[in-house]
Order: structure tokens, then C-alpha cells, then sequence
């Protein structure tokens, strides 16, 4: 990828990519725990609240546009901050990881508390590994790899 926009717009799409369809195969196929529709409503529910899970498919097209804006959101901070740490340019698996543990900190102890005041308890149990290696392995590594291939086409 040759230009920073697309590099960023790119890592972002895949991350985002990735990520809503880990949720959807895990949450709603094989647990089935909820529906690829209600999932979309539950990010959208960060916007316009309870409205969201009576909106139908404009509130899950609400809930998509969002979810890849957040991406998008990760994946531009991740490009910025690439070129100033010596650490994620030489370790980029590494830094994959520990950058989608950052997302998921950011995501669970920052935004949805402040979007949710009132949130389930968290419990180190399989759900909360589950939603961590997604983190981890949707994003986090993608944005990784995608960024280090802009910056070693341009040294």
C-alpha cells in the first residue's frame, strides 16, 4: 500500500472486517447467544440507546458504520504511533498481540463504561479470554502486519 490513507483505511476494513465476523460466527453460530442483527443493534445501542434494539436493519447498518469507524479509529492511532516506538518495528507479531489486548482495555475499561454506566461484572472465565483473542488475533495482529508492509515499502 503506497499511500497512508490507504494503508490506514485498509488495516482498518480488514480489522474491522475480521473482528464483526469472529463476533457473528462465535456469538451467534456457535454459542448462540444472540443474532448477527443484534449485535450490530448492540454497537449502534452506543448512540442511540434502547431505540437501537427497535430499529431493525437501519439500526444494525448504524451498528456496522460505527464498528468499522472504531476500526478505523484503531487502526489510524496504531499507524501514528509506528514510526516512534523501535519495539513494534522490530516485534511486529508481538506488538499485534499486545496491541489488541491495548484495544480490548480501551474498548472494556474506557468506552463502554463511559457509553454504558451499568455494566455486567467481569470475570477472568472463557468469554472474557473468547473476546481478548479476538481482539488479539481481528485486530490487533492484522493492524500490525498491515502497517510494518506501509512502512517497509517506504524507508
Amino acid at each position: 500500500m503506497k499511500s497512508k490513507s490507504g494503508t490506514i483505511f485498509l488495516s482498518g476494513l480488514i480489522a474491522g472486517t475480521l473482528d464483526m465476523l469472529a463476533a457473528i460466527t462465535v456469538y451467534a453460530f456457535i454459542l448462540q447467544k444472540t443474532t448477527a442483527i443484534k449485535i450490530l443493534q448492540s454497537i449502534a445501542s452506543g448512540l442511540f440507546k434502547k431505540d437501537a434494539y427497535s430499529g431493525g436493519s437501519q439500526m444494525a447498518l448504524y451498528g456496522l458504520l460505527l464498528h468499522y469507524f472504531i476500526a478505523l479509529t484503531f487502526a489510524w492511532f496504531y499507524f501514528t504511533i509506528y514510526p516512534y516506538f523501535i519495539f513494534i518495528k522490530k516485534n511486529t507479531l508481538l506488538s499485534g498481540i499486545l496491541y489488541g489486548i491495548f484495544v480490548w482495555i480501551i474498548m472494556n475499561l474506557v468506552v463502554l463504561p463511559t457509553v454504558f454506566p451499568v455494566l455486567p461484572e467481569k470475570h477472568l472465565d472463557f468469554p472474557l479470554i473468547l473476546s481478548i483473542l479476538i481482539l488479539i488475533f481481528c485486530i490487533g495482529i492484522p493492524i500490525a502486519f498491515i502497517t510494518k508492509k506501509h512502512y517497509s515499502f517506504h524507508r
